[in-house]
């Protein structure tokens, strides 16, 4: 059990690391903006391809607890989206080929680009209306890393590949959920309500 306790703890320590890092001006234009959009009655539209589109599933789910018009992209019931209509993409590195192809196609039909991701120079970045950069453990505090695992003797994370950026994500929009709760005066009984009776 060993490395599953390391795991754990690499886990919790990089993701409250990432989260006390974050912009907070970039998350205030975020919540601003579902705000804007849910009143307009416009469309959310969120997109991920892998585990991002995991986490953007999850997000999604509790978008429509709170009322909002939300679609994730490649369900068959997802609609077009244009002027006025909100496009979130969740991409660590920012440069995934479907994500960004959609972001770009986005912006050409008048809709608000919102990005997730890692990297302020990516593609993706330079593309969106919006940026949340969500550190993940690959740009945070990445020499510091180096050497404590060169003298320790490891060479591999416990938290493989995107796994810090993807957990931090799925914390930090499930923490704007709450604060959209907030805001919105919208209870768990409201929640609730909307939620699958047949599953």
């Amino acid at each position: 059990m060993e490395f599953w306790v390391q795991a754990y703890e690499e886990l919790l320590s990089g993701i409250s690391m990432a989260l006390r890092e974050l912009d907070q001006n970039q998350i205030s234009g975020v919540i601003q903006t579902l705000i804007d959009v849910r009143t307009r009655g416009s469309k959310i539209m969120i997109v991920g391809a892998g585990r991002s589109g995991l986490v953007g599933k999850a997000f999604a789910m509790r978008l429509m607890h709170l009322g909002f018009n939300v679609y994730v992209l490649g369900e068959t019931i997802t609609p077009n989206v244009g002027e006025g209509d909100l496009v979130l993409v969740i991409s660590g590195s920012g440069s995934t080929t479907l994500p960004l192809m959609v972001a770009e196609k986005a912006k050409t039909l008048g809709a608000f680009v919102q990005a997730v991701t890692s990297q302020s120079k990516s593609p993706l970045a330079r593309t969106s209306d919006g940026v949340v950069l969500l550190p993940g453990r690959e740009i945070m505090g990445a020499e510091e890393e180096y050497i404590s695992r060169q003298l320790s003797g490891e060479h591999e994370s416990l938290a493989p590949m995107g796994t810090i950026f993807e957990d931090t994500c799925m914390i930090f929009l499930d923490s704007i959920i709450a604060e959209l709760m907030n805001r919105l005066g919208a209870t768990e009984e409201v929640m609730k309500k909307r939620h699958a009776t047949i599953e």
